[in-house]
């Protein structure tokens, strides 16, 4: 059930970790609010750590705001340093971009996306490529179609039956 007010502090969160170099604890502050069309997440990461792969969205926005901690934000092939009330833009179609925290206390801040039903999600670094998409609802989580993989030049007749050649 939405609420109209939702205080971060209070917020429940939940935590996502894989290896050495990921790990943050979020939590959902969009849906709370019975937002359909804006997300907005808090994300709590641990010094040193960052919480997702150096990436680039193709259709969606993201917009963060930095609460407290201090880090690096790795937005194309800058590093730029970040703290408290600083607003960073990742607009679809944009740089690749990432925050690392490189302080020594836990970086806070607030994610805000628009939710799309279908999202193309990149990451440079390890090749990959993410396909989320639905025909209603957010793509994140009410996708219909959620793959992903490495991809190969293709044309656009490869691999069709196209019959004889004339």
């Amino acid at each position: 059930m939405s609420r109209p007010i939702v205080n971060v502090a209070e917020l429940p969160l939940g935590r996502l970790a894989k290896g050495s170099r990921f790990a943050v604890e979020t939590g959902e502050i969009g849906q709370t609010l019975g937002l359909k069309g804006l997300g907005a997440m808090l994300h709590v990461v641990p010094p040193g750590k960052t919480a997702f792969p150096f990436h680039m969205h193709h259709v969606s926005d993201e917009m963060f705001l930095i609460l407290s901690g201090t880090g690096t934000y790795r937005i194309g092939e800058e590093m730029l340093s970040v703290g408290p009330g600083d607003c960073l833009g990742a607009p679809a179609g944009g740089l690749a971009h990432q925050i690392i925290n490189t302080g020594s206390e836990p970086l806070r801040y607030i994610g805000f996306s628009n939710n799309t039903n279908v999202d193309v999600i990149e990451h440079p670094d390890s090749g990959r490529i993410r396909i989320d998409a639905g025909a209603t609802g957010y793509h994140h989580t009410d996708g219909t179609f959620k793959q992903g993989g490495r991809l190969t030049h293709m044309d656009y007749w490869d691999g069709e039956d196209i019959g004889d050649d004339e």
